[in-house]
């Protein structure tokens, strides 16, 4: 066993899942490119943008997972509740979209993954900028009402690009659900995280069918992914999501920076 590529990845895998337990992501917006970069600066690995993918949805997968399971166990304590009939339309949208997504990845070019993953990244920003109206209190699961067709299909095209670039699509799905569907923070960040993992299954069955995996990187990265959830679940809970809003906001900024300087 390789002990410093070990050691990276489930860095790797940890990091992203904290994010993603801490946000409501999967974590690939954190992952993609460490995933991309970090191994190879170390000399340990040089993975191609489609291995990255690859890498990227297996951890969403677990990670996602691994955060659902400590929400449904604490996150009633602290108003973040998971919206079962939003998982139900959204994430079967999103699951189609990502399996769609996850058999094309497997025939695109690295560069155009890079692109699509920039290019979603500052969507993502644009949208995170807009004002929330959301009420924050006063709200349980139940009493949120919503456009079921819009669910539908904004999650299965976010699904789509989610699955080419091996991401869940939490960092799309959070901000149109706080500024278009204006609902409260904490059931956002609980309910997309089923959402991301739902999604996740489409994504990994179309990895599986069409992707090259590297398999010992995989794991240690899901090692890490098992870790860092709910870790990040538990801080969540306990911090002002007003930060953590932006802080999101920052991070996706400068990812989308390096990806676009890796292209240009």
């Amino acid at each position: 066993m390789n002990i410093l590529l070990f050691i990276i990845m489930l860095l790797l895998g940890l990091i992203g899942s904290f994010f993603s337990g801490l946000l409501g992501i999967g974590g690939a917006i954190v992952s993609f490119p460490l995933l991309l970069f970090v191994p190879s600066a170390f000399g340990v690995a040089n993975f191609t943008a489609q291995e990255v993918s690859s890498i990227s949805m297996f951890q969403v997968f677990f990670a996602s997972l691994a955060g659902v399971l400590s929400y449904l166990k604490n996150g009633k304590e602290h108003a973040a509740v998971i919206h079962k009939k939003l998982v139900i339309y959204m994430g079967s949208g999103i699951l189609f979209g990502s399996l769609a997504g996850g058999l094309v990845s497997g025939y695109l070019d690295g560069n155009i993954i890079n692109i699509i993953y920039g290019v979603v990244a500052i969507v993502a920003v644009v949208l995170m900028l807009l004002p929330s109206k959301a009420k924050e209190e006063g709200l349980a699961g139940q009493e949120i009402s919503f456009n079921r067709t819009f669910a539908v299909m904004i999650s299965f095209l976010v699904g789509i690009v989610s699955g080419i670039v091996g991401a869940g699509g939490a960092f799309v799905l959070i901000p149109v659900m706080l500024t278009v569907m204006k609902l409260p923070t904490r059931i956002t960040i609980a309910t997309s995280l089923a959402i991301v993992f739902v999604s996740a299954i489409g994504g990994v069955a179309g990895k599986l069918t069409t992707a090259d995996i590297p398999w010992e990187a995989t794991l240690y990265t899901v090692v890490g992914s098992l870790l860092g959830a709910p870790l990040g679940t538990w801080l969540s809970a306990r911090m002002n999501v007003k930060y953590l809003r932006y802080g999101l906001i920052v991070l996706i900024t400068l990812t989308a920076i390096k990806v676009w300087m890796s292209i240009l």
